[in-house]
């Protein structure tokens, strides 16, 4: 079956459901591109299995699941019987989802931060899941999805607990130790989850000594803030792993993954007591006013004087004062031409484009851009014409006073043809995963110039933290 999966495209099931780009498939099920007018939507998953596959009470599972809410479930739109070159099969129309984490591990792993953000939705899910009696059922980096920048879990899997396993189901490392008796349950889901952390933050898996071992030997590279929740996870004994709604106390309790206790400098007592008192609020204000007053009159004297200058009179280029972007007449506020949207999706960045160059290849001549702001940059006016938009990461203050010379990050961009950035990976990712995740998802925003002749393009941007604000440096690889 698994050869023969494309010759189904251009089928049509049930008269409403065309099979369009083979997306995959095994000899257990293949996933095809198609339409649900029906729910008004354009683009669409199905999956076909096999009737000799699966029993009929696979259809009965997935109309439970179709009629779940849950903002991190997968939505099911439509399931039922059909024929297809005079075979029966079953199948499931779905949200069509943009990416797998399966699809990122291959090329990264994930930061403790991206992880502890993948968790919580997960937990949401698998609490909602539990409470009704229900289990995922097959929780492993294939079925964690991306819809419109949202993580969601897979739900065709879905079914009630303690409901005994499909024997035809081949076991796997993400099954846990009591599916040998043929039953699912929550507790198998836990188990699940802790593999799937171990696997996003180190590429590995967990392995045990000897089969009945009680202690799993974990990758060396696990960050050390997982250790003890997987442990947990991986407990022989179902009893003994935590509920789905007890780590999502914990982690809503904890602190991020990337927050360091940075060390003060020890300072002498006589240069303690020799240095002048910290600055009253007041007396910090009156300055700033001061200031402010100051650069006013400067600004109104130039005024004046451009004005009152003889109209032959020719500025030098070293005098010549150019205007900010938000000054240029015309010019749309920054927000308009990249709207900023909160990424959901705790995945980060997708799998690099298969259009895109390796990121051994030669480096071609760099063409610099740089620039220095405390907050986000505005669109550029006088750089180089390839960057159309820059983003400089907001560092807040408590985390900008724990900078002790600089923190560089550099991360290589995938720029399409439209000058969008399509992927964004930690090239450099620094001493300080908390940086570098302020640098990769500033990295998404930025905007290049159309490049008609390129599916697609590399650039490697370098941003630079330190306590007085954040520069931002482009050159192109590609």
């Amino acid at each position: 079956m698994t050869e023969g999966w494309p010759e189904c495209q251009g089928e049509v099931i049930n008269g409403a459901y065309p099979l369009r780009d083979f997306l995959g498939g095994s000899d257990h099920s293949a996933v095809f591109l198609t339409e649900c007018k029906a729910q008004n939507v354009a683009t669409a998953a199905i999956k076909i299995v096999p009737a000799e596959r699966v029993t009929l009470a696979q259809l009965s599972h997935w109309r439970t699941a179709a009629g779940l809410s849950h903002p991190r479930l997968i939505r099911l739109l439509d399931a039922g019987l059909c024929q297809l070159g005079g075979r029966q099969f079953l199948f499931v129309v779905m949200e069509y989802a943009e990416q797998t984490l399966a699809q990122v591990l291959p090329h990264r792993a994930l930061t403790a931060d991206e992880v502890q953000e993948l968790v919580f939705p997960t937990l949401d899910a698998l609490a909602f899941l539990h409470r009704k009696n229900l289990v995922q059922g097959q929780l492993k980096p294939a079925n964690f999805l991306v819809v419109n920048d949202q993580l969601k879990l897979a739900s065709d899997t879905v079914r009630p607990a303690d409901e005994p396993r499909a024997s035809v189901a081949e076991r796997s490392v993400y099954d846990p130790p009591e599916a040998r008796s043929g039953k699912l349950s929550p507790a198998g889901d836990m188990w699940a989850l802790g593999i799937t952390m171990v696997e996003a933050l180190t590429q590995r898996l967990p392995a045990w000594p000897d089969e009945g071992s009680e202690t799993a030997c974990l990758p060396t590279t696990l960050a050390s803030t997982f250790v003890d929740t997987v442990q947990r996870c991986l407990s022989q004994n179902p009893a003994s792993r935590p509920t789905a709604t007890d780590l999502e106390a914990q982690f809503k309790h904890a602190p991020p993954a990337s927050v360091v206790s940075v060390p003060q400098p020890v300072v002498p007592e006589a240069q303690r007591r020799a240095a002048p008192p910290p600055e009253l609020p007041k007396q910090r204000s009156l300055v700033r006013t001061i200031a402010a007053v100051f650069i006013l009159f400067a600004a109104v004297w130039a005024g004046l004087h451009l004005f009152h200058s003889p109209p032959n009179s020719q500025q030098s280029p070293a005098s010549t004062v150019q205007p900010s972007s938000q000054q240029i007449a015309g010019a749309p506020p920054a927000a308009s031409l990249s709207p900023e949207t909160p990424l959901s999706a705790p995945l980060g960045v997708s799998a690099p484009s298969s259009g895109a160059k390796s990121r051994e290849s030669k480096p071609a001549p760099a063409r610099p851009v740089s620039r220095r702001a405390a907050q986000p940059a505005q669109p550029l006016a006088d750089a180089s014409p390839s960057v159309v938009y820059e983003q400089i990461p907001t560092v807040p203050r408590s985390a900008r006073e724990t900078i002790h010379g600089h923190v560089k990050v550099a991360v290589l961009v995938i720029v399409d043809r439209t000058g969008n950035v399509i992927d964004a990976l930690l090239e450099n990712p620094g001493p300080s995963s908390y940086f570098a995740g302020l640098a990769r998802e500033a990295a998404r925003k930025w905007r290049f110039a159309p490049a008609d002749n390129q599916d697609s393009r590399e650039w490697l941007l370098r941003f630079e933290f330190a306590r007085g604000g954040t520069t931002a440096h482009a050159t192109t690889r590609s």
